[in-house]
């Protein structure tokens, strides 16, 4: 699960000095773009939340066990919290980015 959002990340890449050509707009062929990685992790952790309601509703039916249910709920509950910790640090990069003066 968490292997899921960080397999997405890809390299680092070194941020050239100035300002980027004017053919060079959009991420290169073969690169995923920020807006993407987000969705992507967004959409897992949706995912992994769905699976861990659908364990629930076959543990009512009898058909998944009580441990089964934990290990869904808990695989779902870390990939949220880690989906709100990204959060949290975009929006103090953004606030940081706000109070720098020009």
């Amino acid at each position: 699960m968490l292997e899921n959002v960080g397999s997405n990340l890809g390299p680092l890449k070194p941020v050239g000095p100035g300002p980027a050509a004017p053919g060079q707009a959009g991420p290169a062929e073969g690169e995923r773009s920020f807006k993407e990685i987000l969705q992507d992790s967004i959409a897992s952790v949706n995912k992994l939340q769905q699976e861990a309601d659908q364990v629930l509703e076959k543990y009512t039916k009898g058909e998944a066990s009580e441990d089964q249910v934990m290990v869904s709920f808990k695989k779902s509950q870390i990939a949220f919290e880690s989906l709100m910790q990204m959060r949290n640090k975009l929006v103090d990069a953004f606030q940081q980015i706000q109070q720098m003066r020009i």
